[in-house]
């Protein structure tokens, strides 16, 4: 473990990231006995150098693009990028091109895992403005490591999902504004660490596979049980994980979900298949169309055919109109579950 850091700030966000870490960064004192390390949401073309450029004129703390086996060093901001995990190993960053997570690279809860299960009570974990629900795993492994969580009060945060699912599933140390982040932290800092605790098993299984990219079935084996789901990702079976307030589901392959996210991501499947079907009958019913027409002009007493024809063509009409008022009933369905999570 570095001996120069008494702390690693962990800050995750998403959308309205930029402007927020911006805020939290700039109130941070540049003899700061810390290092902070940030995922941010990015879309995979974003320029993770322009960003650091950004965040670097709100800071006097150096502001680093996050490199494998890098040395973490206080009083320095290690960005992670696009398409990138970045975890910790000691005294060192780990980058790798690992599984997505909640459809997320660079995940939040990879970094926050990892740098619980390697810091313990050392960590201060941020959760700020963001969609969805990266970053609530992660944060429950930094209680349960020891350590100290801090979330952007929902209220203000201008996407307020990430600090509001945190708050439901985790008794966190402190809500506050973004202005006030930056002193609890530098108080959080400048007093006694909070007790060391042991690190749970479990944790370190999962941050192990995780870090070194393993595929190991008795691995997981102590960490989940296996459900009767399958990866949206890969087809492969998921594991439900053990003692996790998010119900996450995480593949063999490394492919992990929330149960929300899993729930959704069933749900575009089916409506993406209803889609097909209804793509599918459409061009049946062409297909009849022109069948019918050709042979309504042609020689012969065909009446019998272009009936028989005509009813199957109104009979796939009437499929088109079910499947279309089940694809509307399914997005309703969805919709109203969003509003009750």
């Amino acid at each position: 473990m570095a001996e120069q850091i008494r702390n690693l700030i962990v800050i995750g966000a998403s959308a309205g990231g930029i402007k927020a870490i911006t805020k939290i960064i700039e109130g941070l004192s540049q003899s700061i006995n810390a290092a902070i390390m940030v995922v941010l949401h990015l879309s995979r073309k974003s320029n993770i150098g322009n960003i650091s450029e950004i965040f670097q004129r709100a800071t006097n703390l150096e502001c680093v693009v996050a490199t494998n086996n890098l040395l973490i060093e206080k009083g320095k901001i290690y960005l992670a990028s696009p398409e990138h995990h970045l975890l910790v190993n000691g005294p060192v960053m780990l980058v790798n091109q690992g599984p997505e997570e909640n459809r997320y690279r660079p995940s939040i809860d990879v970094l926050f895992r990892s740098a619980a299960v390697h810091y313990g009570n050392q960590v201060v974990g941020v959760v700020i403005t963001g969609m969805l629900e990266d970053g609530t795993s992660g944060m429950y492994a930094i209680k349960t490591c020891g350590g100290l969580c801090i979330v952007q009060d929902p209220s203000e945060a201008e996407y307020a999902d990430m600090p509001r699912n945190v708050m439901r599933k985790i008794e966190v140390d402190y809500m506050a504004p973004l202005d006030e982040i930056p002193i609890i932290i530098q108080n959080i800092v400048n007093n006694p660490l909070p007790p060391k605790i042991a690190i749970p098993d479990e944790l370190k299984v999962e941050a192990d596979l995780t870090e070194k990219l393993m595929s190991d079935i008795n691995k997981l084996k102590k960490i989940a049980d296996r459900s009767d789901f399958v990866c949206p990702d890969c087809g492969g079976g998921l594991w439900a994980i053990k003692n996790d307030p998010t119900h996450r589901y995480r593949c063999h392959t490394g492919h992990v979900y929330t149960e929300k996210l899993l729930q959704d991501l069933q749900d575009l499947k089916i409506e993406e298949t209803i889609w097909v079907s209804i793509r599918m009958l459409e061009e049946k019913r062409s297909m009849l169309r022109m069948l019918i027409s050709r042979k309504s002009q042609g020689a012969g007493n065909e009446s019998n055919t272009v009936f028989a024809l005509e009813k199957r063509a109104q009979d796939i009409d009437e499929h088109i109109k079910r499947l279309k008022s089940l694809v509307v009933k399914l997005a309703d369905n969805a919709e109203n579950d969003n509003q009750s999570a």
